[in-house]
């Protein structure tokens, strides 16, 4: 896969992905992504996605300041 804000080749590796929302803070080690050798840009699936947005919401919902998670489907 080519990366849409550089150009260079991608690679399957893992990212850290952090979250705001309000006061939470989410943190999320490990996901699975696709990383721009180039430019360090990381791209996440459609699946991969809506998992990592259902973790930042759980942890909203009860009511935590930092959250900091490892990633697993």
């Amino acid at each position: 896969m080519k990366c849409i804000l550089c150009g260079g080749e991608t690679r399957l590796g893992e990212a850290i992905v952090t979250l705001n929302r309000g006061e939470t803070v989410v943190i999320i080690k490990g996901v699975p992504a696709q990383i721009c050798e180039n430019c360090g840009e990381y791209f996440l699936s459609e699946e991969v996605t809506a998992i990592v947005l259902d973790r930042a919401e759980q942890a909203v919902v009860k009511g935590a300041e930092v959250e900091i998670l490892r990633f697993a489907a």
